[in-house]
């Protein structure tokens, strides 16, 4: 599903076109204005790479082991079709017109063992849009696209598969170590169904610096190492309003180790008993042993070799581990406000990353409900439920893995398992977010969920309230607790904010009826609505109601009054550590990092996306660029945003690029509270 921001239905927002160029970037085009035609797929050695392209990218060594190791479709037809008996079948990318890059990451290009492009820069830019939009093929790359099914939304989908993205091969790096590579948004496959296998520029720049940002806050992913644009058009219905307009095809470039998901198991799943639809490969125990045996023998060998005479005792090995990484990944996700938005089995890592990167977003005011996906209609994947989808998550994988893991085995380890270890590493975290470095006290779990209660009644904002914890002073001086009080309550609601944010949203005969309906009709009213959909809307009009009658003052002196009561709690606590140390200077020395290595200031904001995609697609890609840099320090202090911006002269920037800059600087720092604008926003 790809990412789309539009306005609510309330008033459509779209900011005011900026000045647009492509400066240096303009003239990469001038070798690639046609379609470059592919050359035949390179032929597949039994075994060693072969040598990447002509220029920077010659680096590149290509081993594609799951290829050798798994089975690949016979068929070369185009045009969506059912793939049996394979988890891989052979494809080709399109090619684009006029690609050019929109922003590159070193850092994750250095896993493939590419270092920063010496000399001609241009030249290497230049090289890397051919390249990764999949106008050429690189030696050794293989293009596959991968069979796959999926639980969506809860229910049996059948075949799926990678629509829009494609296996390129197997990149061996500096230390010997394999990442697969992708291209995702590089045309049709036999999975598109639909669709036209393309992304546009705006899903792909979420992605791009989603994938990089969740990587620098330490946190498992895939990641991302080039955002390329064209000129190649497609049709998107961006508002989903009968008003579809043309958008730029991009491609990404994404790496991980692996991009099989708990989906990949399920293409062996007979018809369901409730959606009918069944997987393209049913009855191949022969294939989910293969599977089994790749993925268990590649990516987590020390199971391998501990079980290698005792098939089921490794099986179960690996899904204890699966498990317990699924649920550290999630309580990572929870202390930062991370929001996947569309977790279904398909879009779970066998390896315990966060993958597919389409409606997700970073939490700003702290709402345990919050929903980031605007098409989820009944709030299945909202902020709270996370944990708990992804243990569902693991049932759908257990159930894909019988006979070779029987269903008794993984149940009792996913019951044994999974909450223990979520809890355990939740509050682990949580602790070092609060700076809770010396003991570990039962009474932590009650001061974080007091905490996170005291968040969500004063509109607090998640990320902003964490990091100024660490300049909370334990000494009870009044007017430093004062001081500290005007701090706090800056990062809440404004009552303008609350008043937006609970706004009742249904028409009021619409409720009406729809509650009449449930009384009357409740066979009729399930196909169109949910009581917990109404109650929702009955608790925004009861919200917005009270808000009516409050006033700026009251509002911020009730949240200074829920403050102050939760930060002498936090104050006691406190105290308990430095009374059980000898040197409370070299305490509190470590306290404040331990905090600022685990609270970011920066995250990936959805406004700050936003301004992003609206300046690259005015022809403008240093947004994304200084956007990106941000990113890859998201604990540290930009004491300028001229430190991230990319120098103009260098960049041989344009006066509207430089007039673009002017405006980008004079916009809120990257670390404030969103502008009360992008309560507007929407990613479905």
């Amino acid at each position: 599903m790809a990412a789309v921001l539009r306005s609510s239905c309330r008033r459509p927002l779209m900011l005011p076109a900026r000045p647009g160029r492509w400066g240096r970037l303009g003239s990469l085009g001038s070798a690639m204005q046609q379609p470059a035609a592919l050359p035949a797929r390179p032929g597949s050695p039994e075994g060693g790479a072969q040598a990447g392209g002509g220029g920077w990218l010659s680096a590149l060594r290509f081993d594609n082991l799951a290829l050798r190791s798994l089975p690949v479709d016979a068929s070369e037809a185009s045009g969506p079709r059912a793939v049996p008996g394979a988890c891989f079948c052979r494809v080709r990318p399109s090619p684009l017109h006029n690609p050019r890059l929109v922003a590159m990451s070193l850092p994750a290009l250095a896993l493939l063992g590419l270092e920063a492009p010496m000399g001609d820069r241009e030249a290497a830019e230049a090289e890397a849009a051919l390249y990764f939009s999949g106008n050429r093929l690189l030696a050794g790359a293989e293009p596959a696209a991968h069979c796959y099914c999926g639980h969506q939304f809860g229910s049996f989908a059948g075949q799926l598969g990678d629509g829009a993205a494609m296996y390129l091969g197997e990149v061996l790096g500096p230390r010997g170590e394999r990442w697969e590579i992708q291209l995702k948004g590089a045309g049709l496959t036999p999975f598109s169904r639909q669709a036209d296998g393309r992304k546009v520029l705006r899903s792909s720049i979420r992605e791009f610096l989603c994938s990089e940002a969740m990587f620098h806050l330490g946190i498992p992913t895939t990641r991302a190492g080039t955002c390329v644009t064209s000129d190649s058009k497609v049709i998107r219905d961006i508002f989903y309003d009968g008003n579809p307009k043309n958008e730029r095809c991009t491609v990404v470039l994404r790496i991980a180790s692996t991009f099989i998901r708990f989906g990949s198991f399920e293409i062996f799943k007979p018809p369901d008993e409730y959606t009918g639809r069944k997987g393209p490969s049913v009855n191949r125990n022969d294939i989910r042993i293969q599977m089994l045996d790749y993925v268990i023998g590649t990516f987590y060998p020390e199971i391998q070799e501990a079980y290698s005479d005792n098939s089921v005792q490794r099986n179960a090995a690996f899904f204890k581990e699966i498990t317990k990484r699924t649920a550290r990944l999630v309580a990572e996700w929870q202390c930062v406000g991370f929001c996947h938005g569309v977790l279904n089995t398909d879009n779970m890592s066998i390896v315990g990353l966060t993958i597919d990167y389409g409606p997700f977003g970073f939490m700003d005011r702290y709402d345990p409900e919050h929903i980031c996906n605007g098409s989820d209609n009944t709030g299945r994947y909202a902020y709270n439920k996370q944990p708990e989808i992804c243990k569902w998550n693991l049932g759908k994988l257990a159930e894909a893995l019988v006979p070779e893991l029987p269903l008794e085995i993984s149940e009792l380890i996913l019951e044994e398992e999974y909450d223990a270890e979520f809890e355990k590493h939740y509050l682990q975290k949580m602790r070092k977010k609060l700076g809770l470095i010396q003991l570990e006290l039962e009474e932590d779990s009650k001061l974080v969920a007091e905490l996170l209660e005291t968040m969500h009644l004063t509109g607090g904002d998640f990320t902003n309230i964490f990091y100024l914890l660490s300049s909370f002073s334990v000494h009870s001086d009044p007017s430093k607790l004062e001081d500290f009080l005007e701090k706090v309550t800056s990062q809440c609601a404004s009552l303008e904010e609350l008043k937006v944010a609970f706004k009742p949203q249904m028409d009021p005969r619409q409720l009406s009826m729809m509650l009449m309906l449930a009384q009357s009709n409740p066979q009729l009213f399930a196909l169109i609505g949910t009581k917990d959909n109404i109650n929702k809307e009955l608790e925004r009009i009861e919200q917005f109601s009270k808000l009516q009658q409050l006033t700026a003052d009251d509002l911020l002196s009730r949240n200074k009054r829920h403050w102050k009561e939760w930060l002498e709690k936090y104050r006691v606590r406190l105290q308990k550590e430095i009374e059980s140390i000898s040197d409370a200077d070299a305490w509190s020395a470590d306290h404040v990092k331990v905090m600022n290595s685990n609270n970011p200031k920066y995250i990936l904001r959805n406004y700050i996306a936003q301004n992003a995609i609206e300046a690259a697609e005015n022809g403008d890609f240093s947004e994304v660029r200084n956007v990106l840099k941000l990113l890859e320090n998201p604990f540290q202090e930009a004491e300028s945003f001229g430190e991230v911006k990319e120098d103009a002269e260098e960049e041989g920037a344009t006066a509207a690029a430089a007039a673009c800059a002017r405006e980008t600087s004079s916009r809120l720092p990257y670390c404030s509270k969103p502008p009360l604008w992008a309560s507007e926003l929407c990613v479905t």
